[in-house]
């Protein structure tokens, strides 16, 4: 095997293509393939920028490839910013079409392919979702067949050979509790008070002010909200049971945060109305359990071990593979 001049390999961000990622994709590729040619690009159609195996990449695909992301490379950044970022999309864009070309030869050596059927389901599904594709143009057919191939060589080559075990499942929950920790959560009671139309904003926190004196002085607070409640929870005497912490309006979250079970707040005023709230009882954070988080688990290991595994398969394609870099 004999390489010339830089030769891109994977990288870690280039993940395995799922059926939805596929579909939503095509779109934007669709619209690509669709675009002709400015004149000058024509020009350099035939420019071989390099060879795998026995396939050529040409300049003129990698332009096309690059264009959307390089019109906004060009709306985002100017000088010698966007001259070093051009050059950046010009390498992934090189090394994303080596990796594809690899892909189909070897979907192709493997006699893996994607049917008519697959396309045409594919078709309705872009259509579903408003994607605009021509049915009658051969060249979108054949890159969204190409796709559909790809998709078809990974699941199989890839994902397929990915097996996900307990131990593995259990690790990864004793390394990661964090993400599935659950916040503080509190049981609260209120006393809502909303303004009338006949009063004025002196008067409103004037008869909030009042509630929160007598339940200083000794009232019940289930009594007080019964009677001067306007929440849908005063027949309740104001029970609103538990809720989580990051569920309350910031106002009174912020409040919260300082009292001890059985203390109640001031009345704090939010877009709501006015509020009056008694934490009830406080329940600390805790770990969701590994029986709950298993399939979760399941599927962020599966997800982590499928894109290391195609980081190997796609380096042992370059590995065994004559790419020569004409760039």
């Amino acid at each position: 095997m004999r390489r010339t001049g830089r030769t891109p390999r994977a990288r870690r961000g280039d993940r395995p293509l799922s059926r939805c990622a596929v579909i939503g994709m095509m779109g934007a590729l669709m619209a690509t393939v669709a675009s002709p040619l400015p004149a000058e690009s024509a020009q350099m159609a035939d420019r071989i920028i390099a060879v795998v195996n026995s396939e050529v990449i040409t300049l003129s695909e990698l332009k096309a490839e690059a264009e959307p992301e390089e019109k906004r490379l060009q709306e985002r950044y100017h000088g010698p910013d966007l001259q070093k970022r051009l050059q950046q999309l010009e390498y992934i864009t090189l090394t994303r079409l080596i990796e594809r070309k690899l892909q189909v030869q070897t979907a192709a050596a493997k006699g893996i392919e994607a049917s008519e059927a697959d396309v045409q389901q594919a078709i309705k599904e872009m259509k579903n979702q408003r994607e605009k594709f021509d049915e009658n143009n051969p060249v979108q057919k054949k890159a969204l067949k190409d796709q559909l191939t790809l998709m078809r060589v990974v699941e199989r080559e890839v994902r397929g050979s990915v097996m996900v075990l307990e131990p593995e499942m259990r690790k990864y929950y004793e390394t990661h509790q964090v993400r599935f920790s659950l916040p503080e959560e509190y049981r609260l009671s209120q006393i809502l008070f909303l303004q009338r139309s006949t009063e004025d904003p002196r008067e409103f926190r004037t008869r909030a002010a009042e509630v929160s004196d007598k339940l200083k002085k000794g009232s019940e607070f289930a009594d007080m909200a019964y009677k001067f409640s306007a929440g849908a929870e005063a027949s309740r005497g104001g029970n609103l049971g538990f809720v989580r912490q990051g569920e309350l309006l910031p106002e009174i979250e912020q409040v919260l945060a300082q009292l001890q079970p059985g203390q109640f707040t001031p009345p704090i005023e939010t877009s709501q109305g006015l509020h009056i709230i008694r934490l009830d009882e406080k329940k600390p954070s805790q770990y969701r359990p590994f029986a709950e988080v298993k399939g979760e688990i399941q599927s962020l290991v599966y997800q982590q071990k499928s894109e290391d595994f195609y980081q190997t398969w796609i380096g042992n394609l370059k590995n065994k593979a004559y790419i020569e870099i004409k760039f």
